[in-house]
C-alpha cells in the first residue's frame, strides 16, 4: 500500500481553518478506502512565525520541504504586515527556488454555484495555466532616490526562452489531454515589444509539435471581454504570471465563486514537491467565525491526490464534495447558512457511504 508524506502549511487567516478541514476529510478518505496511507506534518510558517522569528520560514526550509511528496498550503497575509513582505517571505519564497513553474487552476461551474453570466448557458469549464516563476513577478528591479520627488522604481519582467518553452509545452499537453484540445495563449505583445514578442514566438514554435491542438492568441485586454461575452469559446488558457493572476480570479468569479477555486503549484519535472492551495487568500474578515468555505481546499487536496498518483481517490473525494454542495449544505459565500464544520461533517458522511462500494 503506497504511503505519502504531506507538508501542511496552514499559514494565516482562514488558512488554518480550511487546511484543518481538508486534512480531516483526506484522512477520512484514506481510512475508508484503505488503498493508500497519508500522513500530514504541520509546518508553522506564517505571519505568527514571522513576528516571533523575524522570518516567515525556518532555516533550511526548502530542504525540509523536499522531504515531502507534496504540500498543502492555506494562505499568507495579515492586516498588520505589508503584503509584499508576507508574499515574498513565504509563498514566493517556495515557488521560485523549488521551480514550481506551472500554476494550474481548474475553473468550472460547481454544484451549489451559478455563473453570474447570462452568456454562460452551459456553465463554465476552463483550465487555466499560469507561468509561475518569472515574468512580471521575477523580483527584478529596485528603487533609488527614496523619499525624494525624483524617486524612481523599476519592476523588470523577465522572460526567458527556456521558461516560456516549458510552460507552453505544459499548456499544450494540458490542452491535448482535454476533450476539446483547444488552447488560447494570452499575450500583450502589441505594447510589450520584447518579452511578450518572445512569448508569442515560442508559443508558435511549440505549437508545431501539437498539430492536434487548435490554438489561438488573444491580447489580455480583449481576453477579459471574451471571457464575459463568449465563455463557451474557451477551454485551456495560458498566460504570464501577472496576466493569469488577474484572469484566474476573474474566471473563478465568473464560474460562480472564488470560494471553491483551487490551484496547484507544480514542478512538472517532479524534482521538487508540488504545492496545492485554495485561491481565496487569508480572508481576515471572516477568520475565526467558523464560516470559511473549505471547498476550494478540498478541491486543492483532490488535485494533490491526482498528482501523487491517487486518481481514483481524488475522483471519489470530488464526487462526495459535489454531492454535499448539491444538497444545499453551503457556506454563506455561496448563499447558504452552513458552517465550516457542517460542510466537513457532511463530506465525511458522504465518504462513509463509500464503504458499501469498497467492501
Amino acid at each position: 500500500m503506497p504511503a505519502y508524506q504531506i507538508a501542511s502549511i496552514p499559514g494565516d487567516g482562514i488558512g488554518p481553518e480550511v487546511v484543518d478541514a481538508a486534512i480531516q476529510v483526506v484522512n477520512k478518505l484514506a481510512k475508508t478506502l484503505g488503498t493508500f496511507q497519508i500522513e500530514f506534518t504541520h509546518l508553522p510558517w506564517g505571519t505568527a512565525y514571522y513576528k516571533e522569528h523575524g522570518q516567515y520560514m525556518s532555516e533550511g526550509a526548502l530542504d525540509t520541504l523536499r522531504q515531502f511528496d507534496a504540500g498543502i498550503f492555506g494562505s499568507v497575509g495579515a492586516p498588520d504586515v505589508p503584503d509584499h513582505i508576507s508574499l515574498w517571505g513565504l509563498l514566493l519564497a517556495m515557488r521560485g527556488p523549488l521551480q514550481l513553474y506551472a500554476n494550474v487552476r481548474p475553473v468550472r461551474t460547481f454544484p451549489g454555484t451559478k455563473s453570474p453570466l447570462n452568456t454562460a448557458t452551459q456553465g463554465i469549464d476552463w483550465m487555466l495555466v499560469r507561468e509561475n516563476s518569472e515574468g512580471e513577478y521575477a523580483g527584478q528591479g529596485g528603487r533609488s532616490h527614496v523619499g525624494q520627488e525624483w524617486e524612481a522604481a523599476t519592476e523588470v519582467a523577465m522572460f526567458t526562452r527556456v521558461g516560456i518553452k516549458r510552460i507552453m509545452r505544459f499548456a499544450f499537453e494540458t490542452a491535448q489531454s482535454r476533450p476539446r484540445k483547444q488552447l488560447t495563449v494570452v499575450t500583450k505583445s502589441n505594447a510589450m515589444r520584447n518579452g511578450m514578442v518572445l512569448w508569442d514566438e515560442v508559443a508558435a514554435d511549440v505549437a508545431s509539435d501539437f498539430p492536434d491542438v487548435q490554438w489561438d492568441k488573444m491580447l489580455v485586454d480583449a481576453m477579459t471581454v471574451r471571457m464575459v461575452m463568449k465563455p463557451e469559446s474557451l477551454d485551456t488558457i495560458v498566460g504570464t504570471n501577472l496576466h493569469m493572476d488577474v484572469l484566474s480570479d476573474l474566471a473563478a468569479a465568473l464560474a460562480g465563486s472564488i470560494g471553491v477555486a483551487p490551484s496547484s503549484n507544480l514542478d512538472p519535472t517532479r524534482k521538487n514537491p508540488s504545492l496545492f492551495e485554495p485561491v481565496h487568500g487569508s480572508a481576515f474578515d471572516i477568520t475565526g467565525k467558523g464560516v470559511a468555505n473549505p471547498v476550494a481546499t478540498f478541491w486543492s487536496a483532490a488535485e494533490m491526490l491526482t498528482w501523487i498518483g491517487e486518481k481514483d481517490a481524488s475522483a471519489k473525494l470530488m464526487q462526495c464534495v459535489e454531492n454535499v454542495c448539491r444538497t444545499g449544505i453551503l457556506t454563506p459565500d455561496l448563499g447558504g447558512s452552513s458552517t465550516t464544520r457542517d460542510v466537513v461533517d457532511a463530506v465525511c458522511a458522504e465518504i462513509e457511504k463509500l464503504k458499501a462500494s469498497t467492501s
